[in-house]
């Protein structure tokens, strides 16, 4: 969904050319990272599993609807409910490093934070900047699908599994060398915002199958079901902080309720 105001079609092109210099290369860096991120070197040592970002932000962020970091930076400074607190867009990416990729948050102002930042401050290059008061969400965000939730069914998303989904996520959702792990201890925990099945679902229609997303609402709920359904590990926050002398500060606050 665009920003408020803005159309998709509206807001800026992704940038074709990369700026000169060491911020040019920090921006390439970032890219790699991006594409990269269970092997890189740089950031192996903080991820968990099997994913890379671009397995969620596809085509390493540029696709405009699935997972798009296109005009991101321009949403940030943001309000966090989860966080309970007003986050940066580093804060954004470092915690997807301790939910999605199950692993350890690097340190505030490392390579890694920095760059994939700049990379992504990159893809928003003409955007204005609009800063979200409600949750961290770019203004190229999934929209959650208008879906009675209570409809899904992951019995049939079993089936629907097998027929759109197999060939690369394999049979027991373990990953093949076409796609990563959807469940299992190589995929996303439960606190990452794709556990959640209106999340899934709602990302599954825009982005899936890969190159042709073409599910209906009923079989991307239904899927999405069945996926969560799955066995994947657990979020505890402790497991996933860094020795304080590497922390930084950890934006986040516990909610009064």
């Amino acid at each position: 969904m665009a920003a408020a105001g803005l159309l998709a079609e509206d807001l800026p092109a992704a940038p074709t050319e990369y700026p000169e210099g060491p911020l040019g290369e920090v921006v390439r860096l970032g890219e790699t990272l991006v594409n990269e991120t269970k092997d890189h070197p740089l950031s192996k040592p903080f991820v968990g599993n099997q994913l890379n970002c671009t397995s969620c932000h596809l085509d390493g962020g540029t696709h405009p609807d699935a997972g798009s970091f296109l005009q991101t930076a321009a949403a940030y400074p943001a309000w966090s409910p989860r966080e309970n607190r007003v986050i940066t867009l580093e804060d954004r990416v470092l915690n997807c490093f301790m939910r999605s990729q199950n692993g350890i948050r690097p340190p505030n102002g490392s390579q890694v934070s920095v760059a994939i930042t700049t990379y992504i401050t990159w893809l928003s290059t003409g955007s204005k900047i609009q800063m979200n008061g409600e949750k961290p969400l770019g203004p190229r965000h999934v929209p959650q699908l208008e879906f009675d939730w209570s409809k899904a069914n992951p019995v049939q998303g079993k089936q629907d599994y097998k027929t759109y989904c197999l060939d690369c996520h394999g049979q027991d959702g373990q990953g093949t060398a076409d796609g990563p792990p959807v469940w299992g201890p190589q995929s996303y925990n439960d606190g990452a915002g794709l556990s959640r099945v209106p999340k899934m679902a709602s990302w599954l229609k825009v982005g899936m199958p890969l190159g042709d997303p073409s599910l209906t609402e009923q079989e991307a709920a239904d899927i999405a079901a069945y996926i969560n359904s799955q066995e994947r590990p657990k979020f505890k926050l402790e497991e996933h902080l860094p020795k304080a002398e590497r922390l930084g500060e950890y934006n986040y606050e516990p909610a009064n309720r």
